[in-house]
């Protein structure tokens, strides 16, 4: 019998297998080239191996700016989006160990200690001896084991389910930072450009006072009449009323970027600054393997895999389970002193096997539902990297529109500027008055603001562009981009 035992335990080992589909990543046709607005320009497409393991560089440093490295590095550690992504991976490596844990035996240890007394008023055993009243001690420790032959795999699937949620949760956490990291450079920015624009609009401000103050002086001589006044100092208002606007929106915008870097908006200041001149070079090839590192694609694929996993579970229900239990170990005696000699001595070994015989179709839908969820999942993942296409396709074209039209104001910008020269010297040959070197001075500043606000989208689009493409786009992980 005991032969029969375990010839019976080893043929499970030997015959075991894993139950479900093994996993394998769907294809994805990625496009031959990206879409450019110009005609002399194509960004190619480039294959390449995926790279969704690749170290994320501190791309925010390419724009050399000290005060935004800071608020990056206080964002990455006081963020609350970022602990709490955190902390997911630290639940979903629990999760796995306890998965992990079912392949191992369980072993119990316990004992019994009773004292009784036993009636003589009790039923015979033997009608030839009568029964006494007895007081009997009872000890018993033993230690007990079970354990779940993993036969189909059902446990190894659920195993490999749960190690792709851990690396699931990891992709998750690089993209909750990839997304913090981005908004608050985007943030940062904006908050550069509406500081520029504000200190352009008191500029155009003094330049209006000024001019009013000529108007005035024309009027209480006769040579003007009162709609010159009212219209100088309408346009003077309305100037000042959006120099109000714009710092009712930095105090907005500072507020929300103390809250990506875990500050109280009251306790948090951010010093006055400027944008960079300089936004980062587009290279004239992208990768693949850039959109195959951005972290929610690799997410994506994770939850697909684990998903995947999930059918092997499921279908492992239509079979017999077997353990080993209930199986001890133990001693027992009336006497602690005689309580470890061998003949105390007991033990119990056995396997059960339990089949489902009717259900209802309960195993069946269930094995449907995880069908159901892998489909779900795939679905999510081609989605996802649709989206990624999409983001960059958008960032890139943006960008380039945008750097095209920055181009065109800066060039305005340098023509108005020669003009505003010109309208010095004719003012100090006293070709021109006042009002027209004011008025020129305005055009001037109204063309700078334009500019300014043309910068700063260009700044904010790069941003787009990095995040599009899972945190750079450099073909190296270690190189920064061009300047």
């Amino acid at each position: 019998m005991k032969s029969f035992f375990c010839l019976s335990l080893l043929t499970i080992g030997l015959t075991a297998c894993t139950i479900g589909p093994d996993y394998v990543r769907p294809d994805i046709v990625a496009p031959k080239e990206w879409k450019s607005i110009s005609q002399n320009q194509q960004i190619q497409w480039q294959t390449a191996k995926p790279q969704d393991n690749s170290p994320k560089p501190k791309w925010w440093e390419v724009y050399e700016d000290a005060t935004l490295n800071n608020l990056e590095e206080q964002c990455l550690k006081e963020n609350q989006s970022i602990i709490i992504a955190l902390a997911k991976i630290d639940q979903a490596n629990a999760g796995l160990k306890t998965r992990a844990a079912a392949q191992l035996p369980i072993v119990q240890g316990g004992a019994l200690a009773a004292d009784g007394k036993i009636s003589a008023g009790r039923p015979l055993t033997n009608y030839a001896t009568p029964n006494q009243t007895t007081t009997q001690f009872d000890l018993k420790p033993f230690v007990a084991v079970s354990y779940e032959f993993d036969w189909l795999g059902k446990i190894r699937r659920d195993v490999e389910s749960a190690t792709a949620n851990v690396n699931q949760a990891k992709y998750d956490f690089e993209n909750v930072k990839l997304i913090m990291t981005a908004q608050l450079a985007q943030l940062y920015f904006t908050i550069r450009q509406t500081e520029e624009e504000i200190k352009i609009l008191q500029s155009i401000s003094q330049l209006q006072t000024k001019s009013l103050s000529t108007i005035t002086k024309r009027y209480e001589n006769g040579l003007a009449n009162q709609s010159e006044v009212d219209l100088q100092n309408s346009a003077l208002k309305v100037t000042l009323a959006q120099v109000e606007i714009l710092k009712g929106q930095r105090s907005v915008q500072e507020n929300s970027l103390a809250s990506m870097v875990g500050v109280p908006a009251p306790s948090f200041r951010l010093p006055p600054g400027s944008l960079p001149n300089q936004v980062p070079n587009i290279p004239k090839v992208i990768p693949s393997s850039l959109l195959e590192r951005r972290p929610d694609i690799a997410s994506a694929e994770r939850a697909m895999a684990a998903a995947n996993a999930q059918i092997g579970v499921a279908k492992a229900a239509y079979y017999p389970s077997l353990l080993l239990a209930p199986s001890f170990i133990g001693f027992e005696a009336t006497a602690v002193e005689n309580l470890f000699l061998i003949p105390q001595l007991i033990w119990s070994i056995g396997l059960s096997a339990t089949q489902t015989i009717f259900d209802g179709g309960r195993i069946q839908g269930g094995v449907n539902l995880a069908k159901a969820s892998y489909t779900a999942s795939v679905a999510s993942y081609r989605q996802t990297i649709l989206s990624a296409f999409q983001e960059t396709q958008d960032a890139l074209g943006n960008l380039e529109q945008i750097s095209q039209a920055r181009s065109n104001v800066d060039n305005a910008l340098l023509s108005q500027n020669r003009a505003l020269k010109i309208s010095n010297l004719r003012y100090e040959a006293g070709l021109d008055n006042i009002s027209i070197k004011l008025l020129t001075e305005q055009n001037q500043l109204n063309i700078a603001r334009t500019a300014t606000q043309y910068k700063g989208t260009q700044l904010i689009t790069s941003i787009a562009l990095i995040k599009a493409l899972g945190g750079s786009w450099e073909t190296s992980p270690t190189s920064q981009l061009t300047r």
